[in-house]
């Protein structure tokens, strides 16, 4: 009878059961709070406006918010999916502006600045995915527009499925991952000629 490998078992063991332990972090601790967050987020556009805040605050995403912006530094067109390309105004001291969208790749912008009421939106993020791995700096947020600016058309409202709820899927995923794992190794072990009941300890005692 062949002895089961304790190494690579207990390996595969420990590989096994991080994976279920991600599975149920990603179950019964992130999904709730994703599930909180949401609801936040879908009570935010009745709430009272506030100035566009400093820094980054994802809770904000979706609340009504004012700002001036007293002088852009810059416009660019960034894409927008089937509304073509939306005109994002750079103010300064992190205030970003989504004027409005065209379909006109070469629009050229004639807004001078002013004062801005809208949404508060995340802004186009320039990191990769692999590069937003390792750079865990908060995603910017911008002023979406009420009202577009000349020659644009108005911005689409807030829309909640546009923020990821991947939570559930990735449990199923790490759990998945855990049963192939254990799969594999136990047709491994089969083809070795290991026996189900084959215990090493007491091969180790018996030599």
């Amino acid at each position: 009878m062949t002895r089961i490998p304790l190494v690579p078992t207990i390996l595969v063991t420990l590989a096994v059961a991080a994976m279920i332990g991600l599975g149920l972090w990603q179950l019964l601790d992130r999904a709730p709070k994703k599930q909180a967050y949401l609801a936040q987020l879908a009570r935010n556009p009745a709430l009272p406006p506030v100035a566009f805040p400093d820094r980054p605050d994802d809770r904000l995403l979706f609340r009504r918010a004012s700002a001036v912006c007293t002088r852009p530094d810059g416009q660019r067109l960034a894409g927008a999916g089937a509304a073509g390309f939306r005109l994002i105004a750079d103010c300064g001291n992190g205030l970003l502006v989504q004027l409005g969208t065209t379909t006109d790749p070469m629009f050229k912008p004639r807004w001078s600045g002013g004062p801005v009421s809208g949404f508060i939106s995340h802004a186009p993020d320039s990191r990769s995915l692999i590069g937003s791995l390792f750079d865990h700096r908060p995603q910017p947020l911008l002023l979406v527009a009420d009202t577009p600016a000349l020659g644009l058309a108005a911005n689409d409202r807030p829309d909640l499925s546009s923020v990821p709820n991947n939570h559930l899927s990735y449990a199923v995923q790490w759990f998945l991952f855990a049963t192939i794992a254990a799969v594999i190794y136990a047709l491994a072990l089969r083809r070795r000629g290991v026996a189900a009941g084959a215990m090493p300890w007491r091969d180790a005692v018996r030599g």
